[in-house]
């Protein structure tokens, strides 16, 4: 598999971690768009635009708790924080493993745009 994220996981390919667990690696996005942006990435490779299974709820269950984790350590958990994630190619996904952007320490303005 040639899939980035999962390089990553494996330690293959360096990154500034934020958080990890069993399920989790979080780590700061190369080309930021917000000043704190922080890739949370389950460690089992799950395309979403394949569809999940049951097997794999407790899985994304972690990842938002380790999302508020992450936002009480970057100091965006009281002030707000967006989660983004995206499945297929007309959401803009890049990388087709499951993962959520962690965007705060800014108003990020609405919802969709620039």
């Amino acid at each position: 598999m040639d899939c980035i994220f999962c390089k990553i996981i494996k330690r293959e390919i360096p990154s500034k971690d934020v958080y990890e667990d069993d399920f989790v690696k979080a780590f700061y996005d190369i080309n930021p768009k917000a000043p704190v942006h922080v890739l949370i990435v389950p460690k089992k490779h799950i395309n979403p635009a394949q569809g999940f299974t049951q097997d794999e709820v407790e899985i994304i269950g972690n990842l938002f708790l380790a999302a508020q984790k992450i936002a009480e350590k970057e100091g965006v958990f009281q002030s707000g924080f967006r989660l983004i994630t995206n499945s297929g190619p007309d959401s803009g996904q890049e990388i087709e493993h499951l993962h959520f952007h962690l965007l705060g320490g800014k108003p990020l303005g609405g919802l969709v745009g620039n």
